[in-house]
């Protein structure tokens, strides 16, 4: 892998969750390639076995249910046994669910038809929660246990949607808001221990969560990839090698030391594009 800058992380060992996905799969790269020993947590094992072959170096797969305490314990375990205990953490487990989206951007007197904000189930929106902020939640509250005494730093994945919620995905925007709030809580308690807790808020990047929203079945580009493009000053989207930079920054204590507690936008200007 091609970094942006190097900085040395030989001896350290991070735990990334969903790994097994697009953008954390390469954030695992990165760290590797800086010598970082990396675990890559992710339910779907297969995924997360084919990340840390591509990943290289000193990676392990390790299939966690980050829901679960007994799970996560059980990984905590593992991790320690074949690398070591914990520096970097990595709350990358999220996504979204169909049961907590609504067909429609907008409620209208004359809507009669599709799966409308009335409509939603509140089961959805609950598993939505669980799974971005209970998920970070649970696993900091086992990773980070070791820390404590020794310091470390965590880094939660947010979303553009933490600071504009986008039409059709209620518990999403709300939840990943919830992210970019609880990264502070955590980086105001932990101080004291030496533990820095920072967020990286990724733009539009094409995922396989994703990719169905945004392009056809034909490769061509839905109408809600010509409203992003439209509200994002650089006009694309985002490359996932792009974040490399952030995350080597801020898993860089010499370069951020002084850093806690912040969600870094890298979204091409979306976030800050009123539209006119």
């Amino acid at each position: 892998m091609k970094l942006p800058f190097e900085i040395d992380l030989n001896g350290k060992v991070a735990v990334i969750t969903g790994a097994g996905g697009v953008i954390c799969s390469e954030l695992a790269a990165a760290l590797a390639s800086c010598g970082c020993r990396v675990a890559l947590l992710d339910i779907n094992e297969e995924a997360a076995k084919k990340a840390a072959e591509r990943a290289g170096g000193e990676c392990i797969a390790v299939k966690c249910d980050c829901l679960d305490k007994e799970s996560l314990e059980a990984a905590k375990k593992t991790v320690a046994e074949k690398l070591g205990r914990t520096d970097i953490l990595i709350n990358g487990a999220g996504g979204n669910n169909p049961r907590a989206t609504t067909d429609n951007e907008y409620m209208t007197p004359e809507l009669t038809s599709g799966k409308d904000f009335f409509s939603l189930d509140a089961s959805g929106l609950r598993f939505v929660f669980d799974l971005n902020i209970t998920s970070a939640f649970l696993t900091t509250q086992v990773f980070a246990a070791d820390m404590v005494e020794h310091g470390g730093n965590i880094i939660n994945i947010s979303s553009m949607n933490a600071y504009r919620p986008l039409t059709k995905i209620p518990a999403y925007s709300a939840a990943k808001a919830g992210v970019s709030n609880f990264t502070q809580w955590l980086a105001v308690h932990f101080a004291p221990c030496g533990i820095r807790c920072n967020a990286i808020a990724p733009g539009f990047f094409v995922t396989n969560q994703n990719r169905s929203l945004l392009f056809t079945d034909k490769g061509e580009p839905t109408p809600r990839t010509g409203k992003i493009l439209a509200a994002t000053p650089m006009k694309r989207f985002g490359e996932v090698s792009e974040l490399i930079g952030t995350l080597l920054w801020l898993v860089c204590d010499g370069a951020s030391g002084f850093v806690t507690g912040i969600t870094v936008p890298v979204d091409g200007g979306f976030s800050s594009y009123s539209g006119v």
